[in-house]
């Protein structure tokens, strides 16, 4: 196989739970080409098989940028620069990167888990820590040196709490408790049994387990559950501030981990929960980083998080600034916003 790329640039391929995105950027950082498809599992799937089901967006990419690339023939592109969730460990990384290199879309290729393109897309340079609270929750912090800071992230087993599925799961436990009096009462009960359409918290979950209701619809469980924060739920204002306890913490042990807490360093804070920018939660978390961090620099990233993927691309192709500002500039949300 010939390795003279078609198209000089980046494959940039961020890949979450619940969807991903790809996109073809060239060497000047001008976007060719996008997709998006539906979540990434490995962890169920395996490696093989969950990057051979990026292989259709691939060839919609080429597509899109007037690549005619047959399987088997010379590579798409110079560099794909892979943001994938479930790549938590070590050997999650080798497999995922054999998968990827297996199928030719470039002769170099870079796997890492997707919360390292979260810290990118908030950063101009490898300094920082970002937290991503989306369906779950983690942690990454990088030095220029190449130190780093991170979390085997596999959910309760490894020590994890939150996220917007971890949310979801403690709001119906409490109002399911509520309902037949083993727990004290709350508002999220009738709140979730509203949001859809039946009597409470126990009618959800007697749906979802039959099969009534789309078990994947449970993450709109969190975004009742600050609504209630918002009414004063007491429940609710204390499973958010729990929240903003975890992201604060793992922002705060990351910062030390790395001897940083001593300078301003970025701390980007980013996924569904996070990017939503609830009040409740985000002033909560922001003051305890002042109180624990107080060097540190909080900001949200609402950007696609191919974005980050895409620029640590350019960052290994030695991409003219020029090309980085282009990238951005192709995404309004692309730059963080003080928390």
């Amino acid at each position: 196989m010939s390795h003279s790329a078609l198209l000089p640039g980046v494959l940039a391929i961020d890949a979450g739970n619940s969807k991903t995105d790809l996109a073809l950027v060239g060497a000047d950082g001008t976007v060719l080409a996008t997709a998006r498809g539906g979540g990434f599992q490995p962890q169920t799937a395996g490696a093989t098989a969950a990057v051979a089901a990026l292989a259709p967006l691939v060839d919609e990419l080429a597509r899109q940028a007037g690549a005619d690339r047959r399987p088997g023939g010379r590579p798409l592109t110079d560099h794909v620069s892979a943001c994938l969730a479930n790549a938590d460990l070590p050997v999650e990384e080798e497999q995922l990167h054999a998968a990827i290199a297996a199928h030719g879309w470039a002769p170099s290729v870079h796997v890492a888990n997707d919360t390292f393109g979260l810290l990118r897309a908030g950063t101009d340079g490898p300094l920082g820590v970002a937290v991503v609270c989306g369906a779950g929750i983690n942690c990454v912090g990088l030095r220029p040196d190449g130190r780093t800071a991170r979390w085997p992230a596999l959910g309760r087993l490894t020590g994890d709490w939150g996220g917007g599925g971890g949310l979801a799961e403690e709001a119906m436990w409490h109002a399911a408790r509520a309902e037949d009096g083993r727990g004290g009462p709350t508002l999220l009960s009738p709140m979730i049994g509203a949001r859809f359409g039946l009597e409470g918290a126990n009618a959800v979950a007697e749906a979802v387990h039959l099969g009534r209701i789309d078990r994947a619809r449970l993450h709109e469980v969190a975004q009742v559950l600050f609504a209630a924060g918002e009414a004063g739920d007491a429940v609710a204002l204390g499973l958010i501030d729990r929240q903003a306890d975890e992201v604060a913490r793992l922002a705060v042990i990351a910062l030390t981990r790395l001897d940083l807490l001593e300078q301003p360093v970025p701390v980007v804070l980013g996924g569904g929960v996070l990017a939503s920018r609830q009040p409740l939660l985000l002033d909560n978390l922001t003051a305890r980083l002042a109180a624990d961090a107080p060097l540190a620099e909080p900001r949200v990233v609402v950007a696609p998080p191919v974005l980050g993927a895409a620029l640590l691309g350019l960052d290994h192709l030695g991409a003219a600034p020029g090309a980085h500002r282009r990238l951005r500039e192709a995404y309004p949300t692309a730059r963080p916003i003080a928390a």
